[in-house]
This record gives structure tokens, sequence and C-alpha cells, in this order.
């Protein structure tokens, strides 16, 4: 984890909470204090004027249609109807819903790259830097960053807006793959930079 925080151009960075979801979060232990984590670094980038995104997994009857049988993630899920478009289990969850200027980004494969465009919203905005967030550590964050890192982003992982519905493999990720790819940071160490980042003086870099 950096010594401290990161420094941050809020024109150029993006926060991408990721499948923060009903259907999702179900399933993960200590959910509420992730949501609260993650409430934490949006409000953060609210106030420094840094692009909140957030990415959701939902879809349509003909996307669950189209899911082959040998797909051991989605086929389960498509034969059961699940993570159906406009059902309550795929809205992003009440206490992550603004008014503000986030963008919803719907994708129905595990990376928030996959089956969206994402990549083409966050260069069409001269977008650089990703801090990233969300549930499941083993799916959509691994998933994301290794995607991302491909791609040539700037990775920085919320390490405590993150969580898996196995604690194991989430604390094997964050210790031995994840920081291959991103660097590391608290909520608290985010919520600095982004509050040094809108500071006045820096308003010209």
């Amino acid at each position: 984890m950096p010594s401290k925080p990161p420094d941050l151009v809020p024109h150029r960075t993006a926060l991408l909470l990721m499948d923060l979801q009903p259907a999702i979060l179900d399933g993960i232990p200590g959910s509420r204090r992730l949501l609260e984590q993650a409430r934490r670094a949006q409000q953060a980038a609210l106030k420094a004027g840094i692009q909140e995104i957030q990415v959701r997994v939902a879809f349509t009857p003909e996307e669950h249609a189209a899911v082959p049988d040998h797909n051991k993630t989605f086929a389960p899920l498509a034969k059961a109807g699940r993570l159906a478009e406009d059902t309550p289990e795929t809205a992003i969850h009440p206490l992550l819903r603004t008014e503000g200027s986030a963008c919803t980004v719907t994708k129905t494969r595990v990376s928030a790259f996959s089956t969206t465009g994402l990549d083409s919203l966050l260069r069409e905005k001269g977008i650089d830097t990703l801090v990233l967030g969300g549930t499941i550590t083993s799916g959509v964050v691994l998933s994301t960053i290794r995607d991302a890192a491909d791609r040539d982003y700037r990775l920085l992982l919320l390490e405590d807006a993150c969580a898996d519905s196995d604690p194991h493999r989430h604390d094997i990720l964050m210790r031995s793959i994840l920081p291959i790819h991103a660097d590391l940071l608290a909520v608290a160490d985010f919520e600095s930079a982004a509050h040094m980042a809108s500071a006045p003086y820096r308003q010209d870099r």
C-alpha cells in the first residue's frame, strides 16, 4: 500500500463501483460495512469532481438466451432467470444511488470492460486513472483489474471497499495477485487524495 495518498488529477480519474447489487451482496459476509466504505469513496469522488461509474450485471431475456450452456458462471443463472434486467436484485444498492453525475454501465459477463462500452467512455473523457471497489474480489474485481492493466490504465484498488463470498480467497488475492497490477489503498487514503486533488492550488494540473 502506498505510504502516502496517491497524486490524483480529478478530470483524469474515475471511481468504479462494481456489482454492488442486492443479488450479489446477499452472499457477502459483512456487506453493510462494504457498502459504507463504498459510500465514503463515492462522497469523496463527488466532492472532488471525480467521475463516478457504477457497474452492474443484468440480463434481458434475449441476453439470457444467448448464454451458452458451457459457460460455467452464467449458464445456471440464465436457466434460472436470475439477474434479470429491471428487477430489484440487479438494481444498484439504494445506499449508493445519487442524483449526481454518476454513469451506469451494464454488463453480461464478469469484467466491467466485457460486453460494455466502458473503455470507449473512459477514453472519450480523457480518463487514464481508475479507482476501483466492489464485489466479488475473485470475480469482477480480479477480471476488471487485469483487463484494465492490459489497456494501460493506472490502477488504484480500494482494499477495504472490496469483498468476496470467501474471505480466505479475498485475502490471497489482495496479498498475492492484485498488487501485481494495482496499487492498494484504504478508502481513508482515497478521501485524503481526493481532497488534496480538489484544493484550489491543484485546479490547474
